[in-house]
């Protein structure tokens, strides 16, 4: 019991599944890998409970969602734990559903697909802030995850809590 308790102590999630990282200054949730209304609200939740910094969420088109995906994109905005959401920059056509619906205290930038985001790097995020990144893997928000990485100084992932 004591070993499988260790392993699970030790356990981190893969990369774009979750993984909490403190990343140069910020603190970063990698969840890049695959996005629909369900695990974005537990993503949001998740930015939601953690403490100490501006929250900001950089999300990218929910993809193959099927006749309803329009309706399901606004309808984040009035997810519970975006009220604890501080500023909301999206990539995507579908998510600009979502920059529309959210009230304008809490937008930021909207562009068409991620590498739009990538170009505005430095407007993204400050020292201080925790950030979440998710996605479906096709709308490769994870480039925006990459660019961070590379303008910030990793000092590793560490424990989801």
């Amino acid at each position: 019991m004591k070993a499988s308790a260790r392993a699970l102590e030790a356990w981190l999630p893969p990369k774009g599944r979750g993984a909490v990282e403190d990343l140069g200054g910020i603190r970063l949730i990698d969840d890049a890998f695959n996005s629909n209304p369900t695990s974005l609200s537990a993503g949001l939740a998740t930015l939601a409970r953690l403490g100490g910094g501006r929250r900001v969420a950089i999300l990218g088109d929910m993809l193959e969602l099927g006749p309803d995906e329009i309706a399901m994109h606004r309808a984040m905005a009035g997810d519970a734990a975006m009220e604890s959401v501080d500023l909301v920059h999206l990539a995507g056509p579908l998510m600009r559903n979502l920059y529309e619906a959210l009230p304008q205290a809490k937008r930021g930038i909207w562009a068409e697909d991620a590498a739009g985001l990538v170009a505005q790097l430095d407007l993204l995020t400050e020292t201080g802030d925790i950030v979440l990144v998710k996605g479906s893997k096709s709308s490769k928000v994870s480039t925006v995850v990459d660019a961070l990485r590379r303008s910030r100084e990793s000092s590793g992932p560490e424990k989801r809590g």
